[in-house]
């Protein structure tokens, strides 16, 4: 039944102009508004769609909602930090000064947008 038909994931935000600066101008992602729906559709190569809505009791993820795979994790963090955005550290995972856990053999890094999400940057194997 659905594997012809596309797919794509979903979360909310607290506020959409807020979101819209944030996913287009800070992380630089084709990001498309629909004003009237109340909603955002970020737009990645391959043709993969993130649709992002603005919900009136938003409460943020406890989990990652969004993972960016990079070639190279401490580069994207150090871009990410000129432009402003703060890395967690998080007190069950060993992480470096910036933000970076090399656990598992595998690099990642957790940031949150204006809303409160949990994103994050992974190294791409």
């Amino acid at each position: 039944m659905f594997k012809s038909s596309h797919a794509f994931s979903s979360f909310s935000v607290s506020d959409l102009v807020k979101a819209k600066e944030f996913y287009g101008e800070t992380l630089g992602l084709n990001v498309e508004e629909d004003t009237e729906m109340g909603m955002l559709m970020l737009k990645f190569a391959g043709g993969g769609k993130v649709m992002i809505y603005t919900k009136e009791n938003h409460e943020p993820a406890a989990y990652t909602v969004l993972n960016f795979a990079v070639s190279d994790v401490e580069k994207a963090v150090d871009e990410l930090t000129e432009k402003g955005v703060v890395f967690e550290q998080y007190p069950d995972f060993k992480t470096d000064e910036k933000g970076i856990s090399r656990e598992w053999g595998q690099e990642i890094a957790w940031f949150k947008d204006p809303a409160g999400n949990i994103l994050s940057i992974l190294k791409v194997k």
